[in-house]
């Protein structure tokens, strides 16, 4: 009996050593020699010196990476750069229009939603994205949502507050 999935097509093997890897990272290209193995926060970090997605726990259950990739979170701590060529990666960096914030950054000040602030950047970019998907209809829902982000300094009650400034400026 033929399957009725449509087979993918079979990809040239790279690797395992140093692969010639392009990445769009806030709307500029980079290229860069790296192993396939590499993640994304590394690549981010150590190559392209893009610092603001921090490297808290590295196993995916802080959130302090978090970046967007084609406009969806993901934990750049457990991407590999390599599947991100082709896609279209945003970091904090390039979430202000030059010297203009996003208006996320200015309410995470204008509500005072950090203390020491290493989470911060993981944060933002989790409370752009919870309000693009539509889930910031109540505190139940934004805590729920923003629950992969964990910030030490308990400033939970402060970043709702942003979140909730930017959704009622809509």
């Amino acid at each position: 009996m033929p399957s009725r999935v449509a087979e993918a097509p079979i990809l040239p093997e790279r690797g395992p050593g140093p692969v010639r890897v392009a990445l769009s990272v806030n709307g500029a290209e980079h290229a860069m020699e790296i192993e396939p193995r590499v993640s994304l926060l590394d690549a981010l970090r150590e190559r392209l010196h893009k610092t603001g997605a921090k490297k808290g726990c590295d196993e995916g259950t802080c959130g302090a990476c978090t970046v967007w990739v084609d406009g969806r979170r993901v934990l750049a701590c457990l991407t590999l750069a390599i599947a991100c060529e082709g896609r279209e990666v945003t970091t904090i960096e390039g979430l202000a229009k030059g010297d203009e914030l996003d208006a996320m950054q200015s309410a995470f000040i204008e509500q005072d939603a950090f203390q020491c602030g290493y989470c911060t950047p993981g944060q933002i970019m989790s409370a752009v994205a919870l309000l693009k998907e539509g889930h910031a209809s109540d505190d139940a829902e934004i805590r729920e949502w923003m629950s992969g982000n964990i910030c030490r300094c308990a400033a939970y009650p402060n970043i709702r507050a942003a979140v909730r400034a930017v959704r009622d400026q809509a």
